[in-house]
C-alpha cells in the first residue's frame, strides 16, 4: 500500500486537471494558507509525514486518484461531499447530519483526524489521510459540495461562463478562482491578511458549523443563479468576497485542524 500512495502522488502530478471541488488552484491555496499558519510542533510532524512535498502539492491527490483504472480507490469518491436539501434550518441539518448513511464528507473527515492522531498508524496511511484530509476540508468550503443532490452539486445546471458552455460546479470549482488570475502562492498572499482576531474567529466552530456555513452559502448560489443563465463579470462582482472568504477559512480552519491534530 505504501508504494502504491507513494507512486500515485507523484503521478498525479503528471496527470491532466479534472474538474472537482475547488479544482487544482483552489484547493492549493486553501493548503498553502493552513502551511501559513501551522505551529512548528505541527509543520515538524508534516514534514515527517510528507518529505519535501508541501500540503500544497498533495492536495489534489485525491481528485486525482479519480482516474485511476484499477478501481482501488473507489471507496473514496463519497468522502467528497455531502448533499442536502435547500433552505433547512440548523437542527434539520444536524439530523441529517448525524443520520446520513455510510462514508462521506462529514464522517471521513473525522474518521482521517482520528486516523492522524493514532501515533503507530503507518507511514504509507499517515501518507494517504494526511492528503484526504488536507483535500476533505476544502472540499467543504466548496459550497456545492454540501449543495443539492438533484442537481449532483450543480453539476446538472448548465449556465454559460463568457459565452462557453459550463455548469454551476465547474464554475464555483475552478472558472471563478482562473479569473482572477492568480497563482495559488500569490492568491494566498493576496487573501492571508486578517488580524489575529478574524484568525482566531474564523478558526472557531465545528466541522459542522463549518459545514453549516458553506450549505447555507450554496442556498445564496442556487437562488441567483438560474438554469442557462449566461454569468460573467457581473457574477464574478456578486460573488468574489464570498469565494474569497471560503478559501482562507478553508485554509485557516485546516490549520486549525492539524494544529490539533500534530501538538
Amino acid at each position: 500500500m505504501r508504494k502504491m500512495i507513494v507512486t500515485g502522488l507523484l503521478l498525479a502530478f503528471l496527470l491532466p486537471v479534472s474538474s472537482y471541488a475547488w479544482g487544482p488552484t483552489g484547493h492549493r491555496v486553501v493548503a498553502e494558507i493552513a502551511y501559513q499558519h501551522l505551529t512548528p510542533q505541527a509543520r515538524k510532524a508534516i514534514t515527517a509525514i510528507l518529505g519535501r512535498r508541501s500540503l500544497a502539492m498533495v492536495a489534489n491527490w485525491p481528485d486525482f486518484i479519480k482516474s485511476d483504472t484499477t478501481h482501488v480507490y473507489d471507496h473514496t469518491n463519497k468522502w467528497h461531499y455531502l448533499d442536502f436539501p435547500s433552505n433547512i434550518a440548523r437542527s434539520q441539518f444536524d439530523s441529517l447530519l448525524k443520520t446520513a448513511d455510510g462514508e462521506n464528507l462529514h464522517t471521513s473527515t473525522q474518521m482521517a483526524i482520528k486516523e492522524l492522531k493514532n501515533k503507530s498508524l503507518a507511514k504509507s496511511e499517515q501518507e494517504f489521510m494526511l492528503s484526504f484530509l488536507v483535500h476533505m476540508i476544502g472540499d467543504m468550503h466548496m459550497p456545492l459540495h454540501v449543495g443539492r443532490d438533484e442537481d449532483m452539486g450543480g453539476n446538472k445546471i448548465n449556465v454559460m461562463w463568457f459565452d462557453k458552455p459550463s455548469n454551476l460546479h465547474k464554475v464555483w470549482d475552478e472558472q471563478l478562482i482562473d479569473f482572477q488570475q492568480l497563482s495559488y502562492t500569490e492568491y494566498t498572499q493576496a487573501l492571508d491578511i486578517a488580524s489575529p482576531e478574524e484568525v482566531k474567529l474564523m478558526q472557531s466552530g465545528s466541522i459542522a458549523d463549518w459545514m453549516f456555513e458553506s450549505h447555507q452559502l450554496s442556498d445564496k448560489i442556487y437562488a441567483y443563479t438560474q438554469p442557462d443563465s449566461k454569468l460573467s463579470y457581473r457574477y464574478n462582482y456578486v460573488f468574489i468576497n464570498d469565494l474569497n472568504k471560503q478559501l482562507l477559512k478553508g485554509g485557516l480552519r485546516l490549520a486549525e485542524v492539524l494544529n490539533g491534530i500534530f501538538k
